[in-house]
């Protein structure tokens, strides 16, 4: 019999949780040997009013809880707004629907043409399981030459578990990664048992130890803004901005902008990328797939 995603998930990410909550963070003693890490099933139990047997049967994906029940458990796991939404949004599915291979995202030619025209500024399009889907001469040119990246391996995850050269790139590669890892983790509650996304998992927890640890750890965030410091080869250490942007027309698609303030040296080092980017006697990749 088929094993319902949702909940197996469900489970996964309570005992993820309370494993890492500290005992004295809910009013339990701390010190003493412990044998599990965090919070005990009974502790949680008793602290979300509920049986032990109760909660144990939750985190062996066997029953739906309810509304007032998840509610107890955010409170008592201490969850914040990005970990509570995908909570609810593992519990709100009653029935099992059986998972849907979904085709690679493409980029309609007035996305590509948009992106296109950010002459000096690095863009490319991301899929749910990170598909990296179109981008500009810029993006390229920041990130890597995506054009000679086989397309079932061109998935911005993969390339930072697998490609050397983004350890270089990105100063803070592991918590780039991490921050990766939690957002596909969020994007994909739609569809957990996805083959090709279970595929990829499978794949690079057999090969990368620390993806492994990372995507079973059940992080989960919502970011679409920050600032990332990037080592580039060619032009050296960028301090750069970027937003994230759904693309109306197909909500699956994000844009991804990196921009910097006017008058920064970063800003300078973007033009001066620009010009290398647009050198004749380099080999360009194109905009999309």
């Amino acid at each position: 019999m088929n094993r319902d995603p949702h909940r197996h998930d469900l489970g996964e990410f309570l005992k993820a949780r309370r494993a890492e909550l500290d005992p004295a963070a809910v009013g339990l003693p701390g010190g003493g040997r412990r044998r599990v890490a965090g919070l005990r099933r009974e502790e949680v139990a008793v602290l979300a009013a509920i049986s032990t047997d109760y909660y144990a049967r939750l985190e062996q994906g066997r029953i739906q809880p309810s509304p007032s029940v998840l509610e107890s458990l955010a409170r008592v796991l201490h969850l914040d707004d990005d970990q509570r939404a995908y909570l609810y949004e593992l519990a709100a599915r009653e029935e099992f629907r059986p998972p849907r291979r979904k085709p690679r995202p493409k980029a309609q030619p007035q996305l590509r043409r948009m992106i296109d025209d950010m002459a000096h500024t690095p863009a490319f399009v991301i899929g749910p399981r990170t598909e990296i889907v179109a981008w500009n001469a810029m993006g390229a040119a920041l990130i890597t030459d995506f054009a000679k990246i086989p397309e079932k391996q061109r998935y911005h995850i993969r390339l930072l578990i697998t490609d050397p050269a983004m350890r270089q790139l990105y100063a803070d590669w592991e918590g780039v990664t991490r921050q990766a890892i939690a957002l596909m983790r969020m994007h994909n509650t739609n569809n957990p048992g996805d083959p090709q996304l279970v595929a990829m998992v499978e794949e690079l927890s057999a090969r990368d130890e620390q993806f492994r640890e990372w995507w079973g750890a059940h992080h989960v965030a919502v970011c679409d803004t920050g600032t990332k410091h990037l080592r580039h080869p060619v032009v050296g250490d960028l301090h750069l901005d970027w937003n994230a942007v759904t693309w109306a027309a197909d909500p699956d698609l994000q844009i991804i902008v990196w921009t910097a303030e006017s008058g920064t040296p970063t800003h300078d080092s973007l033009r001066m990328l620009a010009s290398w980017a647009a050198d004749p006697s380099r080999t360009t990749s194109g905009s999309s797939i």
